[in-house]
């Protein structure tokens, strides 16, 4: 049976994607951080193993990885999802409220990768999916530090896959479009309105859905996909 660790799994998209792992016989493991109501939650639904963390902190992400690789083993698959935004013109941004989007969205996404990578090149195998977003790569009404940091996850992906392909690790990126819940909840009414017009299914996608494009590139099944960026936004 093979193994998946999920960052931010008690949130919408992190608990629908620990939910599809064990669905699909995966032995699932996920941290969190301040939702550990949820997370319990999740636990009891589900079996999952829990694990509490700030991965923006590297000594507390290196505890969580110590305490995992010894209770949980070392993940087959690593799912970078944990991540936030918050509603803030660019012009009225200080320095504080980049560095902190920036810290969220990819130096949790480095320390959490950085943790564990290196068992999966003692091991020569492994997969990582990084989670982005459409506002990484299309002009959006969302903030900048969002936009940026979720297209620094992109380049992120690229430079990683290329450097551990010798180790048998394949590494790829997700972008969803707008979604059901979590970070889609917070869009605007009219914002989300004006998405739907140029979207060909015509609808928000799920977490359910993102979820299942998870399971498969964490699998076998898409051995011979590595370096990409996988669109699931409806058609844009």
């Amino acid at each position: 049976m093979k193994s998946v660790f999920v960052t931010g799994g008690s949130g919408a998209l992190g608990s629908a994607i620990v939910r599809k792992m064990t669905a699909f016989g995966w032995r699932v493991a996920f941290c969190y951080n301040k939702s550990e109501d949820k997370a319990k939650a999740l636990t009891t639904e589900t079996g999952a193993f829990a694990v509490r963390a700030n991965l923006e902190d590297e000594a507390d992400t290196a505890r969580m990885a110590e305490k995992l690789e010894a209770e949980f083993g070392v993940p087959d698959a690593l799912v970078n999802n944990a991540g936030k935004t918050s509603i803030m013109p660019f012009a009225l941004l200080e320095a504080e409220d980049w560095d902190a989007a920036m810290s969220v969205n990819l130096k949790s996404m480095f320390l959490a990768t950085h943790a564990l990578i290196r068992g999966m090149i003692r091991r020569r195998s492994g997969v990582i999916v990084n989670m982005s977003s459409i506002a990484g790569q299309r002009i959006l009404g969302v903030p900048v530090t969002y936009a940026a940091s979720k297209s620094g996850v992109v380049g992120f992906t690229l430079g990683l896959a290329r450097e551990v392909a010798a180790y048998g690790i394949r590494v790829n990126a997700i972008s969803p479009g707008m979604l059901d819940d979590g970070v889609s909840a917070n869009i605007p009414e009219q914002e989300k309105n004006e998405y739907l017009r140029y979207c060909l299914a015509g609808r928000p996608g799920t977490c359910g859905e993102v979820a299942d494009l998870v399971e498969f590139l964490c699998s076998d099944r898409a051995s011979y996909i590595n370096a990409q960026l996988i669109h699931i936004n409806g058609g844009i």
